[in-house]
């Protein structure tokens, strides 16, 4: 029989692309946008590094359980470059992707029973991590009123409850896309610090944003916070499963020694391709692709009053539109039941908000624009012709 920590829901969005995988097998045109994957895959530099490296019959055996040091250096530059900070190669731990980073980063820090804090509506993978490893999820309500990110006032009320241990916060978010000011980092930076609550910094997003800053990083503050990352979003390599986190000093050794007993090490091949990642010239590749999320998020935003939907999410990183589907919900009885209707009848493909907000994502949806402007005018069209 499974275990109970395995009692887990499955993530919808790969429910939902199993259902697309099969509806192309059979011929169907789908457009999908329920997946977080830029449509222009990895930069040329680091797909050539890759071909060469194979060509050459290099031979991948395994590597340092936190990867290999010309990353992890690379990585250091990078912060450099970013954020103008100095951080110690040897405090960057290469993961097999971002959620293997969770799960070490979760493993590491906290213990059965812990109470950690995050916001909902916020990632699925959060919430089913942290359950099955025994920590006690708590949830903080967080709507428009809060631009759908948590405050300090929140935070404080919740430990004053019950002590928390950590809290997860993410920046842009995923679904919602918003982002913290500096000024709200700063500050949650330092209630955590004064409070001993450990900040896990979810900044897979940085680089996709439309407001200038590619994004504040919780390091800027400090270096208590822990940060995860990865090469899936602004770099655009989903499969190649490679993200990083950025360790408290005391956590280094704790991670080194799970990494080493759960995954043996990163993916070598992509751990050497991506060290090309950090050329001029993928630099320049990645934003240009930004333009093209910026484009869609465009499409999308003026559309919102043609789609005829309630309050959405403002948008101001990631590639996602998270909204309510306002009158559409007379039609149907959820958000789950639209979402299977549209695809049905249009081929577009949508995630329903129930991941992400297991209060009210019955009445929300997600759509990723990460397909491009392209995809997403069609989409619209197919959307407004469903509704009618």
């Amino acid at each position: 029989m499974p275990s109970m920590r395995s009692e887990v829901p499955p993530f919808e969005v790969m429910t939902v692309l199993d259902r697309v995988a099969r509806l192309r097998a059979s011929g169907r045109d789908v457009i999908s946008l329920c997946a977080g994957e830029p449509a222009g895959g990895a930069p040329s530099d680091v797909n050539r590094a890759a071909a060469e490296l194979h060509a050459a019959g290099t031979p991948f055996g395994y590597t340092p359980a936190l990867g290999i040091a010309p990353l992890r250096e690379a990585l250091a530059g990078h912060y450099r470059r970013w954020y103008g900070l100095d951080v110690d190669p040897r405090r960057f731990a290469i993961t097999t992707g971002s959620s293997g980073g969770f799960l070490l980063a979760f493993l590491a820090a906290f213990d059965h029973g812990d109470a950690v804090a995050l916001a909902r509506p916020g990632y699925p993978a959060y919430r089913n991590i942290l359950s099955s490893l025994g920590c006690r999820v708590v949830d903080l309500d967080c709507g428009p009123e809060v631009r759908f990110q948590p405050t300090v006032e929140q935070v404080a009320a919740e430990h004053a409850r019950s002590p928390l241990r950590g809290l997860i916060l993410a920046s842009p978010a995923n679904p919602t896309g918003t982002m913290v000011t500096r000024d709200e980092l700063a500050a949650l930076t330092a209630w955590c610090a004064e409070h001993d609550v450990l900040l896990v910094s979810d900044e897979i997003y940085h680089g996709v944003t439309y407001a200038g800053s590619r994004g504040v990083s919780a390091l800027e503050f400090g270096d208590g916070a822990l940060v995860v990352s990865s090469f899936s979003k602004y770099w655009g390599m989903t499969g190649w499963r490679l993200g990083w986190l950025v360790l408290p000093p005391g956590l280094v050794e704790a991670v080194d020694a799970l990494a080493g007993n759960l995954a043996l090490c990163p993916p070598a091949p992509a751990q050497h391709a991506a060290l090309e990642a950090f050329t001029q010239a993928s630099y320049a590749e990645c934003d240009a692709a930004l333009e093209g999320f910026a484009e869609a998020r465009r499409l999308l935003l003026g559309a919102h009053d043609r789609l005829g939907w309630g309050v959405a999410a403002p948008a101001d990183g990631a590639f996602y539109y998270y909204a309510d589907l306002g009158p559409q919900l007379d039609r149907y009885a959820d958000s789950s039941a639209y979402a299977a209707a549209l695809l049905d009848a249009t081929g577009v493909a949508l995630t329903p908000g129930t991941d992400f907000d297991a209060a009210n994502g019955h009445r929300t949806v997600r759509i990723s624009f990460a397909a491009g402007p392209g995809a997403i005018a069609e989409a619209i069209e197919r959307i407004l012709d469903f509704q009618g």
